[in-house]
């Protein structure tokens, strides 16, 4: 089911985005962009490099926020590339994934009653943990992807730290016999399947096997994106042989 997900509460935006033209990036959170022959900074939510996705010149549609207090009024939320939206703000990614969990739209996840966003296990904190009477509780930890090569989409963008990190306290919660689950989301739609750049990040690619022989599981579901509205589409087939 379509969804909105920009109209978050203690976040006030204007809908529907504002379209700009992309001009650059640069210290990592910032590009410059211009809407209506006036150039501004804007922020810029995604801590990946963005392969692929910032071209001087491109398309990108931006929120604007109410509030006075901050510094850049406005963030960078969808940027096209060869005709295909893609969503680049991180911070919308559990949003997404909390709104299809509520609405069962992630039939591997559906059999559960209760959500519980950003719990702590070990020394990480993970996206979310799910509960039944009946059911084992299952963590379930969340990725953006954006990056895309051939019809693959690609994990990560970057070297993460982070990420493998993650992934070690999902083999920890599967090593005391609970369920764990990997979920990538990928937003945009033109992919036709998903595997891991081992090429940019040996060591998580390394990680991730490790992870699947414990016996944690992996899923990967594309979004369809409009300049107003994001939803989890439907999964896309995991192309990790390489990894194995």
């Amino acid at each position: 089911m379509p969804y909105s997900p920009y109209e978050l509460k203690n976040n006030p935006m204007t809908l529907p985005f504002q379209k700009a033209t992309l001009l650059k990036r640069y210290k990592r959170f910032l590009v410059d962009v211009e809407i209506g022959g006036t150039v501004m900074t804007a922020h810029c939510p995604n801590s990946g490099s963005m392969k692929g996705l910032i071209r001087a010149g491109g398309m990108s549609w931006l929120s604007v926020s109410n509030n006075p207090n901050r510094k850049l009024s406005h963030t960078l939320e969808i940027i096209e590339t060869d005709g295909t939206l893609v969503g680049v703000n991180t911070h919308r990614t559990n949003h997404i994934v909390y709104e299809a969990l509520k609405d069962k739209n992630i039939p591997e996840l559906s059999d559960y009653a209760h959500i519980e966003r950003e719990v702590t296990y070990g020394s990480s904190r993970l996206d979310f943990l799910l509960t039944d009477a009946t059911q084992q509780p299952t963590y379930l930890e969340v990725k953006n992807v954006t990056l895309k090569e051939g019809d693959r989409a690609l994990f990560p963008d970057a070297p993460t730290l982070r990420g493998t990190k993650h992934l070690n306290e999902l083999m920890n919660i599967k090593a005391q016999g609970q369920r764990a689950v990997m979920l990538y989301v990928v937003q945009r739609n033109d992919c036709q399947r998903f595997s891991i750049a081992k090429t940019i990040d040996p060591l998580y690619c390394e990680t991730l096997e490790k992870a699947i022989d414990c016996g944690v599981e992996v899923l990967a579901y594309q979004c369809h994106v409009t300049p107003s509205h994001i939803w989890l589409d439907k999964p896309i087939p995991l192309d990790l042989d390489f990894v194995r």
